[in-house]
Formats: structure tokens, sequence, C-alpha cells
């Protein structure tokens, strides 16, 4: 097989190449691979070296450990189910009622004796809960007001600094001024549609989009127009230029990087290409990047706000998807409506929570933040393997399941005659909950459609949970 390079981590330079040869075909599922002490000998390694590079494959469900007999190759990417189709919604301005349903599937969200795939966040289990302990001990002790105190209407001076190295890793020049801290990701959303619409206005969104998108929209009383968004490149932009030209749209809300539900990413030059429309017609775009962080890759996405330069993208983020949830910590970069955002933030709350914003500015600054991203996108990525598989293994053949390089979350298109609401009821029976995909669009589409977190580490109570959905499905096909 060869020898490895000295540089980097061994036994992933290792596993990399068996994966390749794997995905390419010349190691085919039942071949049984080199033992350990021939792995060893081959690329010039230690024994440990070469188990870990065993483990790691295994972890992701490509090869299996047969017990005395060896590893073999139990899987391919190219076995993946094909990817769903993109949906043509009608394209037209309409107000939004998406609530009963939603408060259906949710109502249980925490309910301890749930399976839940309906989540799109980590398991806690995957955060570094004694690190942010020991930063919220540090915030309490060096505080000269016990972080008693309003913080700064804009946010935490220290932290500011730390989220601007932050917008380094996908190209941001940003100043400490260029930031406002928000109450997490949806906060920020409001606050900045707030600055660049009034109610009755017409707002453009993916199809299918977040249900909480929905949600804010109808509470400000705007209308939506959904933009046709394909499963693996994202947002059609020819489609939404046809719909600025045609509806008098002041603002849009798009997820270019690793869309929820579809897991899709805007390849980078289409990012450019949305922003010259957006920056041509003076259409605000509300970039949602909650998960661009949570790459599969060697490299981060660009942003929109990337190719941003006379500000109209207004840029949203938080740490509710890769560190911690329950700090309610976002921010956002509003560009040329900065200000305006401000002002709404004074009225609306004042300040945001003191303490954990403290908190995470030492997190951040003590090197912990990027550490533990490299451990949680390598859980991600294997978590998304091995639901694939379990999905594969389960699921009738002509299910569809999208590709995505980051985030938490498959969308899978059942065939035409499931409607994915009733076998959500009845997935609840044995309490297992996953959302159906007519929540992800205010024309009702998507109804053989459902969405599925990969948050929590694949397990045997997962694998029987898909076996209990796969069943559901095939008694619904034959009409029982």
């Amino acid at each position: 097989m060869g020898k490895v390079m000295a540089n980097g981590h061994k036994y992933l330079q290792v596993a990399e190449g068996i994966e390749k040869m794997i995905y390419d075909e010349i190691l085919r599922i039942g071949d049984k691979l080199p033992s350990v002490r021939v792995l060893s000998d081959e690329y010039g390694i230690s024994m440990g070296t070469a188990f870990q590079a065993y483990y790691h494959l295994e972890g992701k469900g490509l090869i299996e450990s047969r017990p005395k007999s060896g590893y073999y190759v139990r899987f391919n990417h190219r076995r993946f189910p094909e990817v769903p189709k993109t949906v043509q919604p009608v394209i037209t301005a309409q107000n939004v009622s998406v609530k009963e349903m939603i408060a259906a599937v949710y109502k249980n969200i925490t309910a301890k004796d749930v399976i839940n795939f309906s989540l799109a966040s980590p398991a806690i289990e995957l955060l570094p809960a004694a690190k942010l302990n020991k930063s919220i001990v540090h915030a309490l002790r060096t505080s000269k007001t016990h972080c008693l105190n309003y913080e700064d209407i804009q946010g935490n001076l220290e932290l500011r600094k730390q989220l601007a190295k932050v917008c380094f890793n996908w190209g941001g020049s940003v100043q400490p001024d260029d930031i406002v801290v928000t109450a997490g990701c949806m906060e920020a959303i409001v606050m900045c549609l707030k600055a660049v619409t009034k109610i009755g206005d017409t707002v453009a969104i993916e199809s299918p989009t977040y249900f909480g998108i929905f949600q804010i929209m109808e509470s400000l009383g705007l209308k939506v127009i959904e933009i046709p968004s394909d499963a693996q490149t994202g947002i059609r932009i020819d489609e939404f230029e046809k719909a600025i030209k045609k509806f008098n749209i002041k603002a849009c809300v798009f997820v270019p990087n690793f869309n929820n539900p579809l897991g899709s990413c805007m390849p980078d030059e289409n990012k450019k290409k949305l922003v010259e429309v957006i920056t041509k017609h003076r259409v605000p775009l509300i970039e949602d990047d909650i998960y661009g962080e949570l790459y599969f890759g060697k490299h981060r996405p660009k942003t929109c706000k990337t190719y941003d330069k006379e500000g109209w993208v207004l840029h949203c983020t938080s740490i509710s998807k890769s560190l911690a949830p329950g700090y309610r910590i976002g921010w956002c970069l509003p560009g040329r409506f900065t200000e305006e955002v401000k002002r709404l933030k004074l009225i609306h709350n004042i300040s945001t929570n003191t303490l954990t914003q403290v908190a995470i500015a030492h997190f951040l600054s003590i090197g912990r933040y990027e550490y533990h991203l490299k451990n949680l996108r390598k859980a991600l990525h294997t978590q998304y393997l091995r639901y694939v598989q379990g999905i594969r293994e389960n699921f009738p053949e002509d299910v569809k399941v999208s590709r995505p390089e980051g985030g938490f979350v498959l969308w899978i298109e059942l065939p035409k005659e499931i409607n994915s609401y009733k076998l959500y009821q009845e997935a609840m029976k044995y309490n297992i909950s996953i959302s159906p995909g007519q929540i992800f669009s205010s024309q009702g589409c998507y109804g053989n459609c459902m969405r599925i977190g990969y948050g929590r580490k694949f397990d045997s109570e997962v694998e029987y949970c898909f076996k209990v959905l796969g069943e559901l499905i095939r008694k619904m096909m034959r009409g029982r």
C-alpha cells in the first residue's frame, strides 16, 4: 500500500489512504484488509498507529472487525442512496401559518423517553462541558462586578475582539465595532429583519427552509416567497433573480452553508454571484451562517459576507450549534444597517447576558474553540456516515437521502404515497420523533419528505429506531 509521510497524524494519513482505495473500489465490500502487523510493516508505523487507523475507519462504518478473522470492508460511499430532487414551489407572495403542525411535533422536544431525531443540535456529550465550566468560574473570579452589571449594548468588547478573530476563518476582515452580540442566532435574524423591513413586506426564503424562519416571518407580519433550492448546491440564483424582477422583494433570508433541512452548501462562486445580484438590486441579504464552522472537508466554506463590499449582507451566526446552545450567544455583522440594529437591540433587550459573554470570550482567548471544533467535526462526519448506512440497510431501496458536507441534518425523500406527518404520528407510538417535511414549507410541500438530525451518536438504540421506521414506511406503502 505504500509508505506514509512523516508529518501530520500518521494514523489519519493511513486511514485516508485506505478510505480512498475503498471509494475507488480498489478495495471492495467484503474484501479482507491486511492484518495490523502487515499494515504496520507496509507503512513503517507502530502497531498502535495501525490499530488507530483501523479504529478510525471502523468508527466511520467503512470497515468491520470479525472475531479471529481480521478487518473487512463494510461500506463504500458509492452505495449512498440517490439525492432528493428539487421541488418547484409556486413562486408567489403569501402569508405564513405553520404553527399547529410545528407545535405538535415539538411539544415533546425535551421528553426524556423520546428518541428525538427532530433536533438539529449536538448531543451534550460532544460539548466541552468541563472546559466551559472553568471559563465560567474564571469569569466570576476576574470580574470586578461579579458579572452582575449590564453589558455594552453592542456586546462585551473582549468577546467582540475574539469573534473578529473567528471571522478570519471565512476570510472576513472584521473589526469589533462591526459586531453586534445577540441572544442566539435567531435574535440576530429578527433584529436584522426588523432593520430592513416593515409589516406587509415580502421576503424571499429558500424552499425547503428551517421552520423557525417561518415563525419569525409570521410574528413580524411579513409575506414570503419560496425560492427552490438544489439538495447539493443550495439556492437557485436564476429563480431568485426572476422573483426579484417580478415581485417587490424587500429582503431575503438564506442559509448558504449546510442549509437546514437540505444540508446543501452553495459553491463559493455561487455566493459571489448571489452578492452581485442583491447588491445590483439593493435587496438586503440576511445570511444565516450558524452551521458554517461544522464542515467535514479540509477547508471552511466562504460566506456571502466574504464577498460583500457595499454592506448589503447582514451576516448572522452563533455558538449554539457548535459549543453551548444554552449560553444563548449569537452575533451579527449588519453592514450598512449596524446603527439601526443597535437601536433595535436597545429597545428589545438593552444587553445580552453578561456572564456567558465573559465566559465565552475567555474560552475563545485560550484557543480551546478550534481544538473542540476539530473533534466535533470528526464526530459529526462519522455519525453522518453511520446514519446513512443505517438508512440504507433498514429503509426501502428507493428512498433518497441528501449528502451534506457539514452540519447536523439529513433530508430524506420517501416514496410518493408516504405522508411524513402520518409517519411521525405512527413513530411517536414507539417514542420516536422525526421532523415531517411539511413544516419546512409555507405551501405544504414535501409531504413525502422528512428531516433526521444526526447530532446523537449512532448506537444500538438508533439502529433499532431505524428498523422501526423502515417497517412503518413499508406498512404505509402496502396500505396497512
